[in-house]
């Protein structure tokens, strides 16, 4: 099932991960810099806490050594009091390298250990002259002789200031050897912590990445190159292509939206070869009623006078003939032939009549100028028409019904038309109707607008037409009228009105015994004595006429 997101959701999907995982990396990686950061920083911190420390354990060793101290007390206590004050000194540089470090930062954790230390080693100092003074206070007392070999025995034996001032000595170089240890360790675990985000993070992040240039390939370069592909088909002249995109995104709008336009211009192309393919044939059509028209005009004269001449014979042969013989029984042989004489003479007469009213069609091909029009009643015209047409013979048993439309003129649609003309043609059509339909036939004729455009629509039940007479209906000389008679004319004349009047008419069939139906258009104009011309149509009246 395709994905419903727009491109623009795909995006920010794929962009929130690319910042889940970015945001992963750089925690990782700040995670493991201040690590670096804190380890760095204690590590400088505790290795100047060690240089002072070495240097105060070295003051302190100097000062406790057994033959220095004994001389010390024996032969120059002044210089006892110097070795501790370098003692104090050098505590005193411890000291200050502690609230060095802590000031400037350099040590991120609290030596608290190391500053009860240096309190007890200023305390073991301050002890250590008195435990002195007081050991040689007992020692004048007792009146003995003393040493340096016992002076070293007793204060290793009952100074407890110089075993504490040792003891804390080396117990504050073993604490900061330890912290130095667990910093260490500690930084360890923030390195293994970094790891166990970056790492992982990294790969996610990979995978990630795949999957998004996958997915932007999917969503987008996928349905770009099925358009490219597509446009380019087109351009070759399949206008049928159409682009099948399932993105659920703006790319498939776009293809739909470019596949609605291709339909559009398909429907384009089609009618326009449609259009040019009428053109084309009303062009040869055009050439072949000019030639019609050419020919009409140099000899249709000529022509009506030796059919006049045969017609006038005939018809003084066959009034001579029935005087001659009027009053005579004629029997057998003599009475058939009569018959056939006068058969043959009728014959003769319809014939030159038949020519010359062909000779009178033809001349209206030659006809010049241009016929006065004036803005006409349609409805009034097809009335008319019908008011002819029903005393016809071939109307018998058959119906004929005439929709208006409804409007505020009572159904009536005006046109700049020839009167004449257009009553000429509704007749034609009219006519060529109830000669195609057989008793019970129904022929429906509407009227009405369609964009500006006066409509006359002829709907009959007829023997229908094939492709081949609607692609030939309307040229010269073409017929096929169920009764035979016709010449051919009377559709190709009724297509010259209308081309000249501006209009169209068109003719279709859904096949023969289906019925055809011809449309007639005329373009309207507004009159100011007719009023506004109606614009569209709306629920008809009816009215209905049969024989």
């Amino acid at each position: 099932m395709a994905s419903r997101w727009r491109i623009r959701h795909k995006l920010l999907l794929g962009l929130g991960l690319v910042v889940l995982i970015m945001a992963l990396l750089l925690g990782g990686t700040l995670r493991g810099l201040w690590s670096y950061y804190l380890t760095t920083n204690s590590i400088r911190a505790r290795l100047n806490q060690l240089y002072a420390g070495e240097k105060l354990k070295t003051a302190v060793t100097e000062l406790l050594a057994s033959k220095n101290i004994a001389d010390l007390i024996l032969n120059n206590p002044n210089r006892l009091n110097e070795e501790i004050h370098r003692v104090q000194q050098a505590l005193t540089l411890f000291s200050d390298t502690l609230e060095e470090n802590q000031g400037q930062s350099r040590d991120p954790y609290d030596s608290v250990y190391q500053k009860e230390q240096v309190n007890k080693i200023k305390e073991d100092l301050e002890a250590l002259p008195r435990a002195i003074r007081a050991y040689m206070a007992r020692a004048s007392v007792q009146s003995r002789a003393l040493t340096p070999d016992q002076i070293i025995q007793d204060l290793e034996n009952h100074s407890q200031p110089m075993q504490a001032l040792r003891q804390d000595t080396h117990d504050l170089l073993d604490s900061i050897k330890d912290d130095l240890g667990d910093r260490l360790s500690e930084t360890r675990n923030h390195y293994q912590g970094a790891l166990s985000i970056i790492v992982p993070a990294s790969i996610i992040g990979l995978l990630v990445l795949v999957g998004l240039m996958r997915s932007f390939y999917t969503w987008v370069f996928t349905p770009i190159h099925d358009l490219y592909e597509g446009v380019g088909r087109v351009a070759q002249g399949e206008l049928t292509h159409r682009i099948d995109l399932h993105s659920g995104d703006e790319m498939e709008e776009l293809a739909q939206a470019f596949n609605t336009m291709l339909a559009r211009l398909n429907e384009l192309y089609n009618d326009l070869a449609r259009q040019v393919n009428e053109r084309s044939r009303q062009l040869v059509r055009s050439e072949r009623l000019a030639s019609v028209g050419f020919l009409a005009a140099g000899v249709a004269h000529e022509i009506n006078n030796p059919l006049a001449s045969i017609a006038f014979c005939s018809e003084a042969l066959e009034a001579r003939l029935e005087g001659l013989l009027g009053n005579l029984r004629l029997s057998g042989q003599a009475a058939e032939e009569h018959e056939t004489f006068a058969r043959y003479l009728r014959m003769i007469q319809e014939e030159a009549f038949r020519c010359k009213n062909i000779t009178e069609r033809l001349l209206e091909f030659s006809r010049t100028g241009e016929p006065r029009r004036e803005v006409t009643d349609l409805r009034q015209l097809v009335e008319a028409v019908l008011n002819l047409t029903q005393h016809l013979p071939n109307h018998k048993g058959k119906h004929i019904t005439f929709e208006v439309p409804n409007n505020r003129d009572g159904g009536r649609v005006y046109a700049l038309v020839n009167a004449e003309e257009i009553k000429s043609v509704i007749l034609n059509l009219v006519i060529n109707a109830l000669e195609s339909m057989e008793e019970g036939g129904q022929l429906t004729i509407r009227l009405g607008m369609r964009e500006g455009i006066a409509e006359l629509r002829f709907t009959d039940t007829g023997c229908g037409m094939t492709q081949e007479v609607l692609d030939n209906i309307f040229e010269p000389f073409y017929t096929r009228s169920r009764s035979g008679k016709g010449t051919g004319l009377g559709l190709t004349i009724s297509h010259l009105i209308i081309s000249q009047h501006g209009g169209e008419i068109e003719a279709s069939s859904a096949g023969p015994g289906q019925g055809s139906q011809f449309v007639v258009r005329l373009p309207v104009q507004v009159n100011q004595s007719a009023g506004e011309l109606p614009l569209g149509t709306v629920p008809k009246e009816t009215v209905s006429r049969a024989a």
